[in-house]
């Protein structure tokens, strides 16, 4: 049977600390691939998980048990991505898996790596906060709830942020796809 998260947790503080490994073999694949998407390079993004990690185990004794542990932990992932972007002071090239709630392609038009260049392209023009909100909800799968521990923002303002986002980029990608 596999322990809960929240068990794992409570193994960690009571002394347990070789146990903490299961929480990060449990998470690291999910944080790893929202980082890469968010910073855009494989290199900044395992930096900033392998900080993040640090981060959740130096503050493990935070975290309260009626929050999901992947909410906790992507909330920790998302400020270490931020601190990232603001040292860069520039957007990256982004990559989301899916169509982004942006409707159906046309694989007509756009297939495989050519329809991927076109996302990340577009990806990479959106505002940072639209960007950030598109790939909590549609990359790392969470609920706006949880996308308002993650970031601090109200679940309205992340919807907006969602629904703009979307709207920007059906308009980039069409424009791109006529052009």
């Amino acid at each position: 049977m596999t322990a809960s998260d929240s068990g794992i947790v409570r193994r960690v503080l009571d002394g347990d600390t070789e146990a903490f490994a299961v929480l990060v073999a449990r998470h690291h694949a999910a944080c790893l691939r929202l980082a890469t998407h968010v910073l855009g390079t494989r290199e900044d993004a395992e930096d900033a998980v392998q900080e993040t990690f640090l981060r959740a185990y130096r503050y493990l004794v935070r975290y309260e048990e009626r929050e999901r542990f992947t909410g906790w932990l992507f909330r920790i992932l998302v400020n270490q991505c931020r601190t990232t972007l603001a040292r860069r002071r520039r957007g990256e090239s982004l990559i989301v898996d899916g169509a982004l709630a942006l409707g159906s392609w046309d694989d007509d038009v756009a297939e495989g790596a050519e329809r991927d260049d076109m996302l990340r392209t577009a990806l990479a023009r959106l505002h940072p906060l639209q960007r950030e909100a598109v790939l909590l909800r549609y990359s790392a799968d969470l609920s706006y709830e949880e996308m308002a521990v993650a970031t601090g923002a109200g679940v309205s303002a992340l919807k907006m942020r969602v629904k703009r986002a979307c709207a920007h980029l059906r308009a980039m990608l069409d424009e791109s796809i006529h052009a």
